[in-house]
């Protein structure tokens, strides 16, 4: 097990600055596909955590063997998490639909602006999922 965290500027490079540690970190670690999943949407958390949160923002990262849990915090007061319909000819509020659509699982701690999600990784080939029922198959 793997991780990461930082602090990211509350700034419009917001996004492009959790990419680019996200990418620096994990680059030689993860699969390409899986490395550009993460960093769409740690983009779409990080962008809303500028426009509608408040103060510092951070991100944290756990890789492990079989997924990848990002997540992005600010100190706000929490959000309407749920992703909502959109006007099709509109250019915003697409991120959290684009998060539910793409991430394994997706959601927030402790009603607070504090967004998580996780990605799965491929089986490393060779390896067998443990037998069902297995008793102390290991992880």
């Amino acid at each position: 097990m793997s991780q990461y965290a930082v602090e990211l500027p509350r700034s419009p490079e917001v996004a492009a600055a959790a990419r680019s540690r996200l990418e620096d970190w994990l680059a030689a670690e993860v699969e390409p596909p899986l490395l550009g999943t993460a960093r769409l949407v740690v983009s779409e958390l990080a962008t809303n955590a500028f426009l509608y949160g408040r103060g510092t923002i951070e991100m944290r990262a756990v890789l492990e063997e079989d997924r990848l849990v990002v997540d992005v915090s600010d100190e706000g007061e929490g959000f309407e998490h749920e992703p909502r319909e959109r006007d099709l000819e509109g250019l915003s509020g697409r991120g959290l639909a684009i998060v539910d659509a793409v991430a394994s699982r997706w959601g927030i701690r402790n009603e607070t602006t504090h967004v998580w999600f996780e990605l799965e990784r491929a089986r490393p080939v060779g390896r067998q999922p443990a037998a069902a029922g297995a008793a102390g198959a290991a992880r």
